[in-house]
């Protein structure tokens, strides 16, 4: 994730488009280091916010409405004592510096103009919101920086603002040949640290970026390089400058997964492959907004579905052990027969026992008249050992019956919860987990809380478009799949699985049309990227038309049966239109 000068200038031109002439109407702090601007311009209302915060620091208009404390800050008071009503008069940029300055205009107590300047500087976790008048004497800030807390500079009332020159890099939109071929010979770096640790503003993101566009290996020693290469490496940054000066911004957000992996004002061409998909924007505060909500949701989505996984794990865990007990108290029962043929024996041979014999020998007419050793119990007479030997097999009896159902149901437990275990992976909002929850509670994996109430079961199948444009829906868990094969399937479509793991049910609506092949190929990929093989390189893949399937009764959801389907192998992937 890379909020770099390329961004930042981009958010700037964009504050300046809409909010230069505006007036503030209002200033708030939701939280101690966050700052909402809200302006009126252009009969438009725009909502500034300026966050500070160490983790995430952030600039961007936002429509978003946020809950102020009871009690206003000092800093938020002694704003909109200075411009609670004053006019933005300019807003800039110092080269591709991560700082904006935001200029009022205003009236003081006696009436005549006064001029103040509002100064962003994202700098991680020493970012700041630093007040100060038209010459750049701190007024306030929004975080106070004493000497005991930096030795580079104190922000502090009174003080004059300055930004240290250690901190300063060298400005890229003054770049010129002679000086990126000297910088380039004389740094111990590789290109990639090279290039951000000596340019203001560029990210190891635009870095890598630019070492793509120009084919050079970004790991290679910057010194290294040839002129010809330095020369192609430079007119490269020069065609990448060229567009932000010029206000030629591309904001786009590249995912992976359906997770937003990173953003940028300049097409990513580094992750110009099918492993990623790329979303443009026409606001880069609409794609700031979009990128970090997004994120915040996935991380959340990513925590809660690694809760659910571990218990689920667990469950599995323990279930896969009963199977294991439960498969070798069957062997143990395979000598059932044999007791049965003992009792046989003995009450066919036991008139040659006069009592206290340790064992009888006589022919198994059950296995060609072989002869057979049986052990007695010396203290029973025949009638004895053969009624022994005979309850030993109604036990065993009694017993792999019991087991054949008990292993025949924790098989099925099994394979329930590897297909909840894979529609875990597939959730991709907390709708998609409150199913997978109520799966769980349903069949008694989990226990239902007392006071919890029924979930209202929301999410829905994806629905995408073939590139032939057939409707094709995916379920995400066995909730869905029911839903899809089900309900959404019309006898004559088209039902796809991965063969023989769990994985999303897909269904491809003809319209009492002929699917083209490219279609099955494309529903046969989802099918394949939607199951527990995805990351297999190939997949085998039935399918046969949804009027065939069965549902077999009193079953978990999602179960079906089939028999004269096809099959194909073909490459997961999930790269088509998303309704």
């Amino acid at each position: 994730m890379a909020f770099d000068g390329l961004v930042m200038a981009n958010v700037c031109f964009e504050l300046q488009s809409s909010l230069i002439g505006g007036r503030v109407s209002k200033i708030s702090m939701p939280n101690k280091d966050e700052l909402i601007l809200s302006i009126k311009n252009n009969s438009k209302n725009y909502k500034l916010l300026i966050s500070a915060n160490a983790s995430l620091p952030l600039i961007y208009l936002s429509d978003v409405s946020k809950q102020n404390p009871l009690n206003a800050p000092a800093f938020c008071m002694f704003l909109r004592k200075h411009i609670g009503a004053a006019k933005i008069t300019n807003i800039s940029m110092e080269s591709l510096e991560r700082i904006i300055t935001i200029d009022f205009e205003h009236n003081n107590e006696l009436g005549d103009k006064a001029y103040k300047k509002l100064i962003f500087e994202m700098m991680g976790k020493h970012s700041n919101i630093i007040f100060t008048d038209e010459k750049f004497k701190i007024l306030d800030s929004i975080k106070r920086i004493n000497a005991s807390t930096s030795s580079v500079r104190e922000v502090l009332p009174g003080r004059e603002y300055f930004l240290p020159e250690e901190l300063k890099k060298t400005d890229p939109l003054s770049l010129s040949a002679e000086s990126f071929f000297s910088s380039t010979k004389n740094t111990n770096d590789n290109v990639l640290r090279f290039l951000y640790l000596t340019y203001a503003g560029i990210s190891p993101l635009i870095a890598d970026e630019l070492c793509t566009r120009a084919g050079i290996d970004s790991d290679s020693p910057a010194s290294s390089l040839k002129d010809f290469e330095i020369q192609h490496l430079y007119r490269t940054f020069e065609h990448v400058l060229w567009d932000i000066k010029n206000h030629h911004f591309t904001p786009n957000i590249v995912y992976k997964n359906d997770e937003p992996v990173e953003f940028s004002s300049i097409s990513l061409n580094s992750y110009d492959n099918k492993s990623f998909r790329r979303s443009d924007y026409e606001s880069i505060s609409e794609l700031l907004y979009d990128f970090y909500s997004a994120k915040d949701a996935f991380i959340r989505i990513k925590q809660k579905s690694s809760d659910l996984k571990k218990l689920i794990s667990t469950i599995l865990e323990r279930n896969t052990k009963k199977y294991d007990l439960q498969k070798k108290q069957l062997l143990d029962t395979d000598k059932m027969d044999k007791y049965k043929v003992y009792g046989d024996l003995i009450s066919t041979y036991g008139y040659e026992l006069s009592g206290g014999e340790k064992e009888l020998i006589c022919s198994d007419y059950y296995n060609d008249n072989k002869e057979v050793k049986i052990p007695l119990d010396e203290t029973l007479s025949a009638i004895g050992n053969a009624k022994k030997y005979y309850d030993k097999y109604s036990k065993l009896k009694r017993t792999k019956e019991a087991l054949n159902s008990q292993t025949e149901k924790t098989a099925a437990d099994i394979a329930h919860l590897e297909s909840i275990l894979t529609s875990l992976f597939l959730a991709s909002n907390e709708d998609d987990l409150a199913q997978i929850k109520e799966e769980l509670t349903e069949f008694s994996f989990i226990k239902k809380s007392g006071t919890s109430k029924k979930v209202k079961l929301v999410s829905k199948p994806l629905h995408f478009i073939s590139s032939d444009g057939f409707h094709i829906f995916v379920g995400k868990n066995n909730y869905q799949n029911e839903e899809v094969s089900f309900k959404i399937a019309a006898p004559n479509d088209w039902w796809f699985h991965a063969k023989g793991v769990p994985g999303s049910h897909v269904i491809v609506k003809t319209e009492n049309k002929e699917l083209t092949d490219r279609c099955f190929e494309e529903a046969a990929a989802l099918a394949a990227y939607y199951s527990q093989n995805r990351l297999s390189p190939k997949v085998e893949v039935d399918y046969i038309q949804k009027k065939h399937l069965r549902k077999v009764p009193n079953s978990t959801p999602g179960f079906v049966i089939y028999h004269n389907n096809n099959s194909m192998n073909v490459k997961p992937d999930n790269k088509f239109t998303l309704l």
